[in-house]
């Protein structure tokens, strides 16, 4: 029989065992972080009827999905985690408590052009806050809080989350007699980092059909910068032009404000004018988290406030706000670019026990001592040389390795090898499990970044 040639598909991520471990804790820190400010684990289901996920996508969406058949039925596999979370609130509203506050993470599927970086295949961790009739501005202050917390976890020091109100950009259009092209200006807009000032203007001229000096008042409305009572206070100077205008100004000062109160240092965070977001549910406060060190990354985190999204599924007002962060992709970025701390325990076990004897009875009873301790603890028992056995244990990076010869076995006790630091001791099973947990506790608490200089 012919062999087939084993391989990974372009787009998808495969990662070999000690990188895994560093994804799992990246994990690991997500969740931790999204319960302590009581949000609710939640999984959907990958595959969705293609209608159901496409009642608000259809254009580009349609385009990217994953889409089959499978007998008379049109599926689709989910492309991101929001419009299934819509999906749910409205098929469970009866039996949920609102607000109603979850987090997901969870693979999604885009079929777009595999790139350096971006994905088809790829994790998002989400947070959302959904309300039933009304949610209150102070859900749109502790969102890029909770961002703050989960990046300073993460071991990041300096990023900066830029926030924005799209109802001040839908308010400025309209005092400016371009409600209409609204959407197609604020998509136009948001490639200002990628492009540059001078191109965005030029297709708001070229392909938006605007006319230059409209063009012009766009760009110096977009260029207002500076603090952020700065910001505020070259705003405050268009209220009264325009009612949707003056209601953003207000949620933003409200969040700004609210921000400080939630412990965010104001150099974490800024107003930014040229945020939009590019999907068009978003209606209110958007967010964009960006690596100050590595702005080549983009943005890493981003959301924002939503009043419609579940209304292709049912009349009732079902608002929401809410952050995602691409997870594969960061992991991708911060990997290449050398920034995951060797510190961080990526071994399959903090310990490994290896018998120097036929009888492994002394062996079991340390792994379970061990194992009961909480130490997670891997058994050697193949009929190995001595050195392919600690061999075993450096390729897998295992921090300890617990022997047990004859005279160990005599005396009731282990040889403890740190194999960091090459400092072998005889202990109790019961010393050693103290021993090794308390060392991989104090490495479990080290940043996964490292932050260059």
């Amino acid at each position: 029989m012919a062999k087939v040639t084993p391989r990974t598909l372009s787009g998808f991520m495969e990662l070999l065992p000690a990188d895994q471990m560093k994804m799992e804790r990246m994990m690991a820190v997500l969740r931790d972080t999204y319960s302590v400010y009581g949000f609710t684990p939640l999984d959907t289901p990958v595959i969705e009827s293609a209608e159901v996920l496409l009642a608000k996508g259809g254009g580009e969406t349609e385009k990217q999905i994953y889409r089959f058949t499978k007998g008379d039925s049109d599926l689709a596999l989910r492309f991101d985690l929001t419009v299934p979370l819509a999906k749910y609130v409205a098929a469970h509203y009866g039996e949920l408590a609102f607000p109603f506050r979850r987090y997901q993470i969870g693979k999604v599927y885009r079929g777009e052009r595999a790139q350096r970086g971006r994905f088809r295949e790829f994790y998002q961790a989400d947070i959302d806050v959904i309300g039933d009739g009304s949610l209150d501005i102070m859900n749109e202050a502790e969102i890029p809080a909770i961002i703050y917390n989960t990046f300073r976890t993460f071991g990041f020091q300096r990023f900066k989350i830029h926030v924005n109100n799209r109802k001040i950009l839908n308010g400025f259009y309209s005092m400016n007699g371009m409600s209409e092209k609204a959407g197609e200006i604020m998509r136009t807009v948001d490639k200002l980092d990628k492009i540059g000032a001078e191109k965005v203007r030029l297709l708001l001229i070229d392909e938006v059909k605007m006319l230059p000096c409209k063009a012009e008042n766009v760009m110096d409305f977009m260029a207002i910068s500076g603090t952020n009572a700065e910001v505020i206070t070259a705003l405050s100077r268009y209220r009264g032009m325009d009612p949707t205008f003056d209601e953003g100004l207000d949620e933003l000062i409200a969040v700004t404000a609210h921000l400080k109160e939630f412990g965010v240092p104001e150099e974490n965070f800024a107003i930014d004018l040229t945020i939009a977001r590019g999907l068009d549910y978003y209606t209110g406060t958007v967010y964009e988290t960006i690596m100050t060190d590595h702005p080549e990354i983009g943005s890493v985190c981003s959301g924002g406030r939503y009043d419609d999204l579940a209304g292709y599924y049912t009349d009732k007002k079902l608002p929401g706000v809410g952050i995602s962060i691409g997870l594969t992709r960061l992991f991708y970025v911060l990997q290449e670019q050398n920034l995951l701390s060797d510190e961080v325990v990526s071994s399959p076990a903090d310990a490994l026990v290896i018998p120097m004897t036929e009888d492994l009875g002394a062996a079991v009873s340390a792994a379970t001592v061990l194992r009961s301790a909480g130490v997670r603890t891997q058994l050697y028992v193949e009929k190995k040389k001595f050195k392919a056995k600690m061999t075993y244990a450096d390729r897998q990076k295992i921090p300890f390795v617990v022997l047990l010869g004859e005279d160990e076995i005599q005396e009731n006790l282990v040889s403890v090898k740190n194999m960091l630091t090459g400092e072998q001791q005889k202990l109790s099973a019961e010393e050693a499990a103290s021993l090794i947990k308390a060392a991989i506790d104090a490495r479990n608490h080290a940043s996964l970044v490292r932050e260059l200089p």
